[in-house]
Parts: C-alpha cells; structure tokens; sequence
C-alpha cells in the first residue's frame, strides 16, 4: 500500500509538472507572437516611411497622377501605390477629402450628375427589372409590377421625396450632417466641393460635351473617347428596362418638396457650372473640343488656398 501510495504522489507530480510545462510554454508561445506582431507592425511603419519617401520623389512626374470617380476609401494604397499609377478609380462614394490624410498632391476628381427626378424614376425601374448590362440578374424589387405613378400616388416609400436626397451627401463628403435629409448645411458644401475640389462636372443630358472635355484635358486618359462614344456600341454601357416616364401630375407632387427644391438647385449650379467651363475653357472647331486656357484647369485640378 505504501509503495502504490508513493508511486500515485510520484504520478500526480508529474502530471502537475506537465500541466506547468505546458501552461509555461504556452505563455513563451503567446510572448513569441505578440513580440513577432511587433517585430511587423514596425516593419510596416517602416516600409510605409519608405514608401512615402519614393513617393515624393516622383511629385514632378507626370506618371504621379490619379483621377477619381468617387469611389476611392483607401488613401494610402490609392496615392502611394506607384506600380499602379497613373491610375483611374471609378465608383460610388462620397467625396473624400485627401487633404485631411497628409497627401500633398491631391487627385483629380471627376463627376456626373443627372436631373434629381430621372435619376429616382431610373433607379426605380432598375430596382424591379435591372438593365440590359446584366439582364438576367435578380433585382430586390423584382416582381413588384407597381408604376413609378401609382407609387407617388399611394405615398409608397421607394417614391418618397428623401429619396431624392443622394447627389448633394455625396458631393458633401462624409461628415455626418451631409447625410441628414434636407440640410442647407450638407448643400452649401457640396457646391463647394464642386467648385473647388472637381475639375469636372458634367450633367448626363451633355454627356457628349462631357466627354470632349475630358478628352481635351486629359489625353493621355481619354484619347479617342469622343470618337468612341459617337460611334462605339457601349456608349451607354447600361439601359434600365421596362422604365416608363412619369406624369406630369407626378412630377408636380414631387416637386413641391423641399428635398426636391434642394436637389435641383444643386443640379442647376452644376449645369451652370459646366457651362462656365465649358464656354472658358474650350473652344470647339469641325466637331473637336480645343483647350483656350489651360491656367483654367490647372487652376480648377489644383485651387490655390
């Protein structure tokens, strides 16, 4: 008995000594790693030094450059990544200011907005029987057969006047009061931001004029654009379907919100813009746009403080 008592506390004490080991080895385990998480952190820090260094030696190189659709949240890969540029970025996000992230050199932004009432009625349809892009692809409203009328007249939701409210928070940026519905505030600054964020703002009903602009002032991206978008295919790349033109008495209802009054004076100062720019800008001869003052982009693409 005594040596089966010996032999049990000799037994227990090694399973103790083992349950030790292992709890000792899982915490030099775990300080490994953390030392190791270290070890990369600095060396990311490191590398993002470097890489700002060589960044900033091509500040003067016309390979230094990227143009923006509204669609960039990455600002570090997006300016700093030189294998990638000159670089286009296209998609829908609000504007971001670079400034606010130590980017000296700022990208050049570009838009294109459209008549707040059509670009509801469009997303409307396209909601419930999508576009001859992807037409096989199922929409979230696929199925409901209801009229962009018969909404506005049943007070439906998908209709309703704040939904109108998209193209002035996306020029406003991302603060927080661009996005409540009707803000002077939010509209203030998205005109701001298109005249001195933007150098170029067009409206879809000059979509052509757009296009030649943009081939006028940046060749080396839209060289051969204007010719394309005469006589290519895929200009218009995507057609909502089955999308019926509201009433006037539709409209009216529409229009006598204040969501809607907001909208459309930010759509009239962008086509009035455009047309500024257009007339100052450009000069147009046997069908082709010609740049008159290029001091008047360049001032437009960098605004002096």
């Amino acid at each position: 008995m005594g040596l089966l008592r010996t032999f049990g506390i000799l037994k227990g004490s090694r399973q103790k000594m083992k349950m030790s080991f292992r709890l000792l080895n899982f915490r030099l385990e775990r300080a490994i790693a953390r030392h190791e998480v270290r070890e990369i952190e600095q060396r990311h820090t490191q590398d993002g030094l470097r890489e700002r260094e060589a960044a900033a030696a091509l500040t003067n190189s016309e390979d230094d450059l990227v143009i923006i659709y509204n669609r960039v949240r990455f600002v570090k890969n997006v300016t700093e990544w030189r294998e990638m540029k000159p670089a286009f970025y296209h998609g829908h996000v609000s504007f971001l200011d670079f400034t606010k992230f130590g980017v000296k050199r700022k990208p050049i932004y570009i838009n294109l907005i459209r008549d707040p009432i059509e670009r509801l009625v469009s997303y409307y349809y396209f909601l419930r029987f999508g576009d001859d892009y992807r037409p096989g692809l199922r929409r979230r409203k696929q199925g409901d057969k209801k009229t962009f009328d018969e909404c506005v007249s049943a007070g439906g939701s998908d209709c309703a006047p704040e939904k109108l409210w998209l193209q002035i928070p996306f020029f406003c940026g991302h603060y927080s009061e661009c996005w409540n519905v009707g803000s002077q505030w939010a509209l203030e600054q998205a005109k701001y931001n298109l005249v001195n964020e933007y150098m170029l703002v067009g409206v879809t009903e000059e979509l052509e004029d757009f296009v030649m602009m943009l081939e006028a002032a940046l060749p080396r991206f839209f060289r051969g654009a204007t010719e394309l978008y005469k006589t290519g295919k895929k200009s218009h790349l995507r057609r909502t379907s089955e999308k019926k033109p509201p009433t006037k008495e539709s409209i009216a209802k529409l229009q006598q919100s204040a969501i809607w009054k907001m909208e459309n004076d930010f759509y009239e100062f962008a086509l009035e813009q455009f047309q500024f720019v257009r007339a100052h800008a450009v000069r147009e001869k046997d069908g082709e746009l010609y740049l008159l003052a290029q001091n008047f982009f360049y001032e437009k693409i960098y605004p002096k403080n």
